[in-house]
């Protein structure tokens, strides 16, 4: 009876180390497969980015706007521009015909995941021959089509050494009203030369 008693002990012990090691497989498993995945998103984020500089860059208005999403909003330099995709579009179409790109080269990129994986937040910093040292901030949505920005920010850092008398210049230049940026929201924004 002894004997029996103790093969059974060992079994029962055995078993239990063969259930804590396919658990402990299988959790491994599931965690490479998220890490793995985290990684894809952040790629494919990434990748979207990319491609909307290179589409700019080459005047591409078709793929520009196909990675944005239909209620995207875009935020240049100017305190007036916030753009909808439609009223971007419109200040675009005509630069890209004629053939008006512009360039911003990555110097380097953030992405931060959302715990779903299903949106991003990202910052960039950027190099554009005309604005020097700029930023780029925004939220990318992951959909059926893979990933678009849906709010893109555009700005250019101000040196905290020199940001008193930057200030003081953009005071003294015309700088909307709070009634006045209300409207400008609503309203399709006239050309400006960048």
């Amino acid at each position: 009876m002894s004997k029996n008693i103790k093969t059974l002990s060992l079994l029962n012990r055995l078993a239990i180390a063969i259930l804590v090691t396919t658990f402990s497989l299988s959790t491994n498993a599931n965690t490479i497969t998220l890490k793995n995945e985290q990684q894809l998103n952040k790629q494919g984020a990434a990748q979207t980015l990319t491609l909307f500089h290179q589409a700019a860059a080459n005047a591409n208005l078709a793929q520009y706007f196909n990675l944005l999403t239909e209620n995207a909003i875009y935020l240049g330099t100017d305190a007036n521009e916030r753009w909808t995709k439609t009223t971007f579009k419109e200040y675009v179409e005509p630069l890209f015909k004629q053939g008006h790109g512009w360039l911003y080269s990555k110097i380097a990129r953030n992405i931060i995941l959302s715990e779903d994986g299903q949106s991003a937040f990202f910052d960039e910093l950027l190099s554009n021959k005309n604005y020097g040292l700029c930023r780029s901030t925004g939220l990318l949505l992951k959909t059926p089509q893979g990933w678009k920005i849906a709010q893109y920010s555009l700005s250019v850092p101000l040196p905290n050494a020199i940001a008193k008398n930057i200030i003081k210049q953009i005071q003294e230049h015309t700088t909307p009203k709070s009634s006045q940026f209300k409207t400008a929201t609503l309203l399709p924004r006239k050309t400006v030369k960048q």
